[in-house]
């Protein structure tokens, strides 16, 4: 079988002994020089959560009854009813008023949401809004007084190699911390187009979905969302979305309940650049400067805000407002976080002569075909 990206929550927990050993003295030299957690635990698991949900699970119409007189007999027999199924992942208090930031698949359908802190107060939650798209929820929860919350950090900061606390509800055990560094940035796993993850060595467990990843300031830098793994436990792989793409999203929750991205309707690829092969008898640096990194348009959408703008398919787009694009996901990326309806500036090579091109950025409909 080969390994999954594994966001489900496991029923059962094997508990495994673990056999004592001496640590050899240089290991044990090594390890004084590692940071201790101690102090930033303290600090912010208060504003870390545990998301409990209720949901109802219907039963689906076996595949051998599909198609045949039996399937209207099924639905109507078991219409309208379900079994009730608890899950249960992490979140954090992002303002004292009972803002929680958790991921979109933690909440799902729920009917019942509820948040308890680490001094084991519980509130029922409401939901403020959610994307599917880079897997995010804001719920809302009323308390008495002011709660415990953490600040963003910014995950633009963060480097290969950095430090990073990761706090949650594994296997649904209550608040729980784990460490280790990060691994790598801008990792793409197909969730989704606007996929740019951190990866982390820091063990991310079933229940942790929804989790803060902190930096040894304190500050959110993450949101825990997946692991890969061959067994639905951690190898050490885990992936959290990063803050800075984190925090617009969930202000637009805050203050909409939903996010509306910019759209061209365009499909792209990626262009050619310094990395193809010279032409025969062109010094590589001359071939390189000839073919300027970019995004190719494969095609246009009929009525779509670049079609009324004039792009056309081979057109290579260089520049958003004189900020250079070289990959297609960046120009995915850089066109949702423009506001719908504002106009923006294209740089396009088009028959290898530069132009400039406004463009009239349109709302990203729910199924965009390109």
């Amino acid at each position: 079988m080969s390994p999954l990206l594994s966001r489900r929550a496991l029923a059962g927990l094997a508990l495994v002994p673990v056999v004592g050993c001496a640590v050899p003295p240089a290991r044990a030299q090594r390890g004084a020089l590692l940071p201790d957690f101690a102090d930033l635990a303290e600090r912010v698991l208060p504003a870390v959560v545990n998301i409990a949900v209720t949901s109802e699970q219907r039963g689906e119409i076996p595949s051998e009854l599909r198609g045949t007189p039996f399937e209207r007999y099924f639905r109507d027999r078991f219409r309208g009813r379900g079994q009730p199924v608890q899950g249960a992942g992490s979140g954090f208090i992002i303002d004292p008023s009972g803002l929680v930031v958790t991921n979109n698949h933690v909440i799902g359908n729920a009917t019942r949401v509820v948040v308890a802190l680490q001094n084991g107060q519980e509130y029922q939650a409401r939901l403020v809004g959610m994307d599917d798209l880079t897997d995010l929820a804001l719920l809302r929860v009323e308390a008495r007084g002011a709660l415990p919350s953490v600040p963003w950090g910014s995950s633009g900061s963060m480097r290969v190699g950095n430090w990073v606390l990761v706090a949650g509800n594994p296997f649904g055990l209550g608040g729980s911390i784990t460490s280790g560094i990060v691994s790598a940035r801008g990792r793409e796993i197909g969730a989704g187009p606007f996929d740019d993850f951190i990866q982390t060595d820091a063990p991310i467990n079933p229940g942790n979905s929804g989790g803060p990843l902190f930096n040894m300031a304190g500050e959110v830098i993450g949101i825990n969302t997946a692991i890969y793994s061959p067994s639905g436990a951690s190898v050490g792989i885990g992936f959290a979305v990063p803050s800075d793409l984190a925090r617009g999203v969930i202000d637009q929750l805050r203050t909409s309940g939903r996010v509306e991205r910019g759209w061209l309707g365009v499909s792209v690829q990626d262009a050619g650049g310094p990395e193809e092969a010279p032409r025969r008898g062109a010094p590589a640096a001359a071939a390189a400067a000839a073919v300027p990194r970019g995004v190719l348009v494969a095609g246009v959408e009929r009525g779509s805000p670049a079609a009324r703008a004039g792009l056309r398919p081979g057109d290579q787009v260089l520049a958003i407002n004189g900020d250079k694009v070289e990959t297609s996901r960046a120009l995915v990326r850089g066109i949702a976080a423009i506001t719908p309806g504002q106009t923006v500036r294209l740089s396009i090579l088009r028959e290898g002569r530069p132009s400039e091109l406004p463009v009239q950025v349109g709302r990203r409909p729910a199924q965009p075909q390109g």
